[in-house]
């Protein structure tokens, strides 16, 4: 602020500079801190991370505030970011330097029948991770209803910035962030909504084997069949 009251204007170069300075602050009293630095000027290159990014564009209810976000994640204003089952936490510097602490709440995935769904078409995490699956299963997984992705519905929103709107920027740029942090660990969008990949992949495997020996069962019957027909054919 200036000495007639009056705020300074800052331009986004500044702004990023000074939240440099504050992470470096943040990262000595947070060791463990994970912030969001990227690279380029994308926010996701991986699969997994621009489908999360595609996915926000239906929160139409947040249609002109879930946009303010993007330039405070492409200037590195998240300083921490994590992920487990249900929960989002994230730490985000704001236009005065205050950081804020962003919780969102996102409800697990408890249906079966997406379990089932996915059962036999995967066979590896790697392939899983690298978005590798059959076509048939991209409404399994992208779709916007009962998909991979939560809903509005399923979401419960929180920071304790000043700012009255349910979707405020810091929320925003946490979300986003989301996207990015994919690009590190896709398989954490699974571990958000509480499927075990583990145990996935592995009903996956045993179903695809079980079809296999089904099918080999029933080749062989038939083989059988065909052998009797030809004993048959020449009297023997």
């Amino acid at each position: 602020m200036s000495r007639y009251g009056f705020y300074e204007y800052e331009s986004m170069a500044e702004k990023k500079e000074k939240a440099e300075r504050k992470l470096t602050t943040y990262q000595r009293k947070h060791p463990d801190a994970q912030p969001i630095l990227l690279t380029g000027t994308k926010i996701a290159n991986s699969f997994w991370g621009k489908a999360w990014c595609d996915h926000l564009k239906h929160y139409a209810d947040y249609d002109n505030r879930i946009n303010r976000g993007r330039s405070y994640i492409k200037n590195g204003f998240v300083f921490d970011l994590t992920i487990e089952k249900g929960i989002i936490q994230g730490v985000v510097c704001g236009s005065s330097s205050k950081l804020y602490q962003v919780d969102i709440a996102i409800d697990p995935i408890t249906d079966q029948r997406f379990v089932h769904q996915i059962g036999g078409h995967i066979e590896s995490l790697e392939a899983l991770a690298n978005g590798q699956f059959p076509k048939t299963l991209a409404e399994t997984f992208l779709t916007n209803e009962n998909g991979l992705f939560p809903n509005l519905n399923e979401i419960n929103l929180s920071c304790n910035c000043p700012d009255w709107a349910h979707m405020c920027k810091h929320i925003s740029a946490v979300l986003y962030a989301v996207g990015a942090k994919l690009d590190l660990d896709p398989l954490l969008l699974f571990e958000l909504r509480g499927i075990d990949t583990t145990a996935l992949i592995k009903k996956s495997v045993e179903e695809k084997m079980t079809t296999l020996l089904e099918n080999a069962h029933t080749a062989t019957s038939s083989r059988i069949i065909e052998d009797d027909a030809i004993i048959d054919l020449f009297d023997l």
